[in-house]
């Protein structure tokens, strides 16, 4: 999943890395919050059916929470960055936590009063929390250290990142499903324990950081003027394009896969048992991760985008004409070529903007409302062919990052000089 979201241009200040003392406990204490919103997000994957299930949904109106999450990512980005840009980072980073510890409280009065627009007002409290947490957290990772091997703390993260969404399906699992019930029971009381504790986590995050030592990172906003500037380049227009359907394919098949392992004739699971295979789609994305920034070594990373794009739309074609063991393994494995998808896309979008490449970061990071468009049109595609054929909305969104990858990547410059 994506790891970073839209920042406001920063300029750190030359002495941080010299006459600081050792910030070995800020960088365990931000990494933790990249396992965190990576752990949250991917708690949704667990709670659409579980809700489904509690109020009879149909399959358009449980990607509503999908829909509300990451819909908070689009309104809320640039605020975020306005307003980090007038409190700091670490005010920014203490404000998040607790915005997101809010929203998790707020599922606790939707459970007692059983009303689904009020777990919906929830989620989207919570990811404006998320948002502004990662508008904050990331640019901190970066200077927390020589700037020699900060690929290498921002990898680290990263990784934390996935292991949080590997986790999270088995904890998911347990709570809201018992570990061993058949179907959802009637009522969503199941949410109050596993959200409390999260609420209780990210408020004592929040006290930590506010007592935590910090560099100071000096902020400048982007004007207009050269946001519309960074939209002239037409590989970074294209590339927002492929981080909204990537992230929308994504979320959609990770949105899925409990109601898709469900069905008898793929894997017959029941809720729990199905929400703990999702692990294996996440986990894979977090190995795949290693191997791609391998691979991409010898190989061009357009190339290696667009293979890792033509095999998770062949494995999702194999998923929707097969059954069984090889429908419900096509799919997972979607999860391993996922791995090197957003980072490279992301690279290959900024390439050579030259000043604009900070405005260009910011357009490519709004491209994640994807993950509210593309699950929600699959709902409606669900609800109207069966759930099994609306898996070919995803694999049209890797059809066009191959494209990207081949072609589209090609860095066109205004004028159309390359």
């Amino acid at each position: 999943m994506a790891g970073s979201i839209l920042t406001p241009e920063i300029k750190a200040n030359s002495d941080i890395v010299d006459e600081s003392p050792s910030y070995f406990f800020a960088l365990v204490s931000l990494t933790s919050l990249f396992f965190m919103w990576g752990f949250i997000t991917c708690l949704n994957d667990i709670l659409i059916p579980y809700l489904k299930g509690a109020f009879d949904l149909t399959y358009t109106q449980a990607m509503l929470i999908q829909f509300c999450f990451f819909g908070a990512y689009f309104v809320i980005s640039i605020p975020a960055g306005s307003l980090v840009g007038k409190i700091g980072y670490k005010k920014g980073i203490v404000t998040g936590l607790s915005i997101a510890g809010v929203g998790c409280l707020m599922f606790y009065p939707a459970a007692i009063l059983s009303t689904y627009s009020v777990f919906l007002g929830a989620l989207f409290v919570l990811a404006s929390g998320i948002t502004l947490l990662q508008v904050s957290a990331n640019p901190y990772v970066s200077i927390l250290g020589p700037q020699g091997t900060a690929s290498s703390r921002l990898t680290l993260t990263q990784a934390f990142n996935s292991l949080g969404t590997t986790v999270a399906p088995f904890f998911g699992a347990w709570l809201l499903f018992s570990g061993s019930s058949t179907e959802v029971s009637a009522g969503a009381e199941a949410v109050k324990v596993p959200y409390i504790l999260l609420a209780v986590t990210l408020f004592v995050l929040a006290i930590v950081f506010s007592f935590l030592s910090l560099p100071e990172i000096k902020t400048e906003q982007s004007t207009q003027a050269t946001q519309v500037h960074a939209l002239q380049f037409p590989h970074l227009k294209l590339g927002a394009l492929a981080i909204f359907v990537y992230v929308g394919a994504e979320v959609a098949i990770g949105s899925f896969l409990v109601n898709f392992l469900h069905q008898p004739e793929i894997a017959g699971f029941n809720e729990a048992q199905a929400s703990k295979y999702i692990a294996y789609y996440w986990g894979g994305a977090m190995v795949g991760r290693f191997i791609g920034a391998w691979v991409m070594q010898k190989i061009s990373a357009g190339r290696v985008l667009a293979f890792n794009s033509l095999m998770s739309m062949l494995l999702i074609v194999i998923a929707i004409s097969s059954t069984g063991t090889v429908a419900m393994w096509s799919l997972l494995a979607v999860g391993f070529f996922n791995s090197i998808m957003f980072p490279t896309i992301f690279s290959l979008a900024i390439k050579e903007l030259g000043t604009s490449t900070s405005q260009g970061s910011g357009i490519l990071c709004l491209a994640i409302v994807g993950g509210a468009i593309v699950p929600l049109l699959q709902g409606m595609l669900a609800d109207s062919m069966g759930l099994q054929l609306a898996f070919l909305l995803p694999a049209l969104c890797y059809t066009y990052i191959a494209f990207y990858g081949l072609k589209g990547s090609k860095p066109i410059k205004p004028g159309g000089a390359v």
